[in-house]
Parts: C-alpha cells; structure tokens; sequence
C-alpha cells in the first residue's frame, strides 16, 4: 500500500509538470519502466561484488526499493567515485546511490536529496603511527580514492601531504593493505569492514576529517524527481525500512534525527 501511495505521488508529479517543455527525468523512468542507478562496485558494506559476482550491499538494496516504489525495473550501473557524476551528466543513469557526501563543487552540477545514512570520514594507520592530525602525517604516504570526498578534504587540510590518489576505492584500500602506504583515508562504516575482513592489518583512528551523511544525487534541474525521492526517503524512514538496512549492513540503527540537508 505504501509503495503504491509513493509511485500514485510520482504520477501526481509528473502531471503538474506536463506543461513544462523540457524532458523529465521521473517521467522517463515511469514512461521506459527502468530507473537505472549508479553504485560503487568496490565499497562494501555501501556495494560491492559477492562470490556470485552479483552487487549487494546497503546502497544496492536501497536501489531496489527505490525502483520498488516506482513500479519499475532496476538496473544497475557500476562506477567508480570519480564516475559518478559524469554518468548523471551524460545519461548514462537516472540517479546516483553511491554514498556519496555533500561537496559545494558537486552541488554546482548535481542536486542532493534528504541524507539516507549518516557516516564519518578520517585516517587510518598503524597503531605506531605517530599521526594526531592532518599536519602530523609529513612524509607519511597517505591512500584514498580520486574524488571523493575524502580526497577533497585531505588536500585542502593539507596541502603538501604526501597522498596517493588511487583511481577507486578498492586500489587505495589495497596500497594500505600491501604497506604501499602508511595511511588510509576512507568513510568510518567502510573501515569497521575491512578491519574485519583483515584482522591482521591495524586500522587505529589518527583523525576525522568530517562528518559525511550520504545522499542521493540526481542531475541538475530535476526537480520531480528529487522531491520524489526525498518523499521516498521520508516515508522509508517513518516506516522503518531504511532503519532495517542500517541494521542489516551498517551494523546499528540509524542516528536519529539524520542532519538535515
């Protein structure tokens, strides 16, 4: 009932904006009966690619109920962090679910929607790193993915810091696996699953760099299908389902309230 109550908002919406000349996105994706959705194929627990070969995890299973409540099919469009965009930017996808944190650069190409999880971005290392804050790390080699979000942070925090920017997120996790770096910048949830994944390898706090609650991205412009999701956001709140995923992959319930955009 409640999924049928989303997608008759999404029809509602598509009328109002009937009049309006140019092309809408919510209209395209009730009209083709596919809502195609961005993840990453190489950040678990947000998604990543199982034993089967098949994508899972928390941004995975969020894309179903998305196309869920709109009645349509999913599919699926792995990228990588610095993909993301460019994928909305020249249709290569309807909407980015791919953890991915507010950016005054990102804002002036894409529109955010309600936060759906809350995390943290810091630096990882051995627990003989003598790291405290961004200014401590001096020669250190520090990994992170190219564009995120972490790697905006970490520049501007220091600039002179010595930084291997991989291309995603699984090839700066493996320069910290391999002792390629000394130090890993990557979101709080993302660490907790890898320390548990290598138990031999050390991921001790150094320092955070910023609360980052992720969102969905959408192109700019399109605003019937923000406010949809924003109201699917919503509702999956109030009836407990985006609570469930946290349980399920990120390891607790959700922060309650999350910070408002």
């Amino acid at each position: 009932m409640l999924n049928q109550w989303i997608r008759n908002l999404a029809i509602a919406l598509l009328s109002l904006g009937s009049a309006m000349a140019h092309a809408d996105k919510l209209a395209d994706i009730l009209s083709k009966g596919v809502v195609r959705v961005v993840v990453f194929a190489d950040v678990p627990p947000f998604s990543s690619t199982n034993v089967k070969r098949e994508l899972e995890g928390f941004d995975v299973d969020l894309a179903k109920m998305v196309a869920d409540a709109l009645g349509v099919k999913l599919e699926l469009v792995p990228a990588t962090a610095a993909n993301r965009i460019p994928y909305l930017l020249t249709d290569k996808a309807d909407m980015n679910i791919a953890a991915m944190s507010v950016t005054a650069e990102r804002a002036r190409q894409v529109m955010y929607s309600a936060p759906y999880a809350d995390t943290a971005l810091a630096v990882y290392g051995a627990k003989s790193a003598k790291v405290k804050s961004a200014a401590d790390i001096g020669k250190l080699k520090t990994s992170v993915a190219k564009g995120t979000t972490e790697d905006v942070v970490l520049s501007t925090v220091n600039p002179n810091g010595n930084v291997m920017r991989m291309e995603d997120n699984a090839s700066a996790v493996q320069a910290y696996l391999s002792g390629q770096s000394q130090l890993l910048a990557a979101n709080s949830v993302v660490v907790v699953d890898l320390a548990k994944k290598n138990p031999a390898k050390e991921f001790d706090f150094k320092f955070a760099l910023r609360r980052a609650p992720a969102h969905v991205t959408v192109k700019m412009g399109e605003h019937d299908l923000l406010r949809w999701l924003n109201t699917f956001i919503f509702q999956s709140t109030l009836n407990g389902e985006l609570n469930n995923l946290h349980v399920k992959w990120l390891g607790g319930p959700m922060t309650a309230p999350l910070p408002p955009l």
